[in-house]
């Protein structure tokens, strides 16, 4: 792992399953994230993924590339553009620092409104 280096891009599915399943999971009950007639009332063109979703899809991303023994010590994101169900988002990533068994990994997700999440994560990666 080298400064520079690119992560492969991950394409995910924005289904209605996932953005319910990931706010249940999280316990994030806000009607905006399973119910489209309210999220609709609330000025949403449909319901729409929480941040801890895409907390758990950014750290997926991030160890699947560096593997089960990596370590997640710090993920800090800012959501942007919302992931409503039939949309597409890819996550990118690009080292932008190491530092022994440490890297930061700047990281982007887009979807087709634009960039759904941006931030940056740290992960140990042991020798």
């Amino acid at each position: 792992m080298k400064v520079g280096d690119e992560l492969p891009p991950l394409t995910i599915p924005i289904t209605r399953t996932l953005i319910v399943a990931g706010a249940v999971a999280s316990r994030d009950y806000q009607d905006v994230h399973h119910d489209a007639e309210l999220a609709r009332e609330k000025g949403s063109p449909d319901i729409f993924m929480n941040i801890l979703t895409t907390n758990g899809l950014v750290g997926r991303y991030i160890t699947d590339h560096f593997g089960p023994r990596s370590v997640l010590r710090k993920v800090a994101i800012r959501l942007g553009a919302p992931n409503h169900p039939g949309d597409t988002m890819v996550l990118t990533g690009t080292v932008t620092e190491v530092d022994g068994d440490t890297a930061h990994v700047r990281v982007v997700g887009a979807n087709g409104l634009g960039h759904h999440v941006t931030g940056t994560v740290t992960v140990e990666v042991p020798r």
